[in-house]
């Protein structure tokens, strides 16, 4: 393929847009195929109404109540799912009773709310607010809350998930976006839990059924270990995001993990673009291959109206999306962005639980509507 062009149009994308125009980008595979810029002369997020399923959605995952929130020994809330990654939410107040193994695929858990320790093969794993915890298929571990209130996101990778390599990281080097000496690996304990007289359960997980395995003593009894798989967290204050002065950067320059069909990235504060003429808000664009999910862990939300931490937005494969009128209008008058939020994007269309559908924010696509 090679590049054309008709009309009005930029000599770099997303920076000197022709007067009177709106940008939005029609990309492949992520940002990272071929792609066209259309210059518009109307917001592609004009519309005044949507018929059938395919719409922009949003949550509130706060309203959401967890089977273990009020029974320690019950699971987590499936909340999005298909074959590459579900996609759940814990909120348990009190320690598991039981151990847990995926025998499914790897976890990544994102802490929203809490703090406490995980008791795994490997050790012991402190955890706290804003922590990206990474937990290998089949490793058997155990929840300590240490406070009342705890809001967990959880996605699990079938497979496996992993860090972008030194190859998908390109010009941007090995020691970003976090240097690997930021992370945190499990200490082994001087003594163990024994619960002397109990039985120790642990519940494996394998296609989604459960099954379980009982011992009279503590299974996470290891004295030692070596290798390279293991658990292990980063804290999202030691992920250095990429930055650019001169325009606005696309997701995947903010990716956390890599799995099947699927990726995460983190969005931080940072400041905003200083070119006069670089758009300083996330560019109008078609979700031409991937589903979109954003999780906002914490900040002011500056592209979205009416969104606050522990709320979702889902926008699927198929229909334009963008900045709300209100920061297209103000995006000069920004200096930095104050926000965290956790994004989930995948190949593979996205299934939504009624459990979700049930703290749907109905009226969400109307959020785009000019007042």
């Amino acid at each position: 393929m090679y590049l054309y062009h008709q009309g009005k149009h930029t000599r770099q994308a997303h920076v000197g847009l022709p007067e009177g125009t709106y940008e939005e980008e029609h990309g492949r595979q992520g940002f990272f195929g071929p792609v066209s810029h259309i210059y518009r002369t109307h917001p592609p997020t004009d519309w005044v109404r949507f018929e059938g399923s395919l719409r922009p959605h949003a949550y509130d995952f706060n309203n959401v109540t967890p089977p273990d929130h009020k029974d320690a020994g019950a699971g987590r809330q499936r909340l999005f799912y298909n074959d590459d990654v579900v996609l759940s939410v814990s909120r348990r107040g009190e320690a598991m009773p039981h151990y847990f193994r995926n025998g499914d695929g790897d976890e990544v858990w994102f802490v929203h709310e809490g703090e406490g320790m995980i008791e795994t093969d490997y050790g012991t794993l402190e955890y706290e607010r804003g922590d990206y915890i990474v937990i290998p298929r089949v490793t058997t571990y155990r929840i300590h809350p240490r406070t009342e209130k705890n809001f967990f996101l959880i996605i699990e990778a079938f497979p496996e998930v992993s860090i972008p390599t030194r190859e998908q990281k390109g010009l941007i080097g090995v020691h970003a976006l976090f240097d690997l000496s930021a992370i945190t690996l499990p200490k082994l304990p001087e003594t163990y839990d024994e619960r002397a007289g109990e039985e120790h359960v642990i519940l494996i997980q394998r296609e989604g059924e459960i099954s379980s395995m009982v011992y009279p003593f503590n299974p996470l009894d290891a004295v030692g270990w070596k290798g390279d798989l293991y658990p292990w967290k980063i804290n999202v204050r030691d992920i250095r995001p990429v930055m650019s002065h001169r325009v606005h950067l696309p997701p995947p320059a903010h990716t956390t993990f890599v799995m099947n069909n699927a990726v995460i990235c983190t969005f931080l504060p940072r400041p905003i673009e200083e070119d006069e003429d670089a758009l300083k808000v996330p560019f109008y664009h078609r979700n031409t291959d991937y589903d979109e999910v954003l999780f906002y862990h914490a900040g002011d939300f500056f592209s979205r109206d009416n969104i606050k931490p522990g709320m979702v937005t889902l926008h699927p494969t198929g229909f334009h999306h963008g900045p709300h009128p209100k920061a297209l209008a103000n995006m000069h008058k920004l200096k930095r962005t104050d926000e965290i939020a956790v994004m989930l994007d995948t190949f593979n269309t996205l299934h939504v639980a009624p459990e979700a559908e049930a703290v749907e924010w109905k009226e969400y696509w109307k959020s785009w509507m000019k007042k």
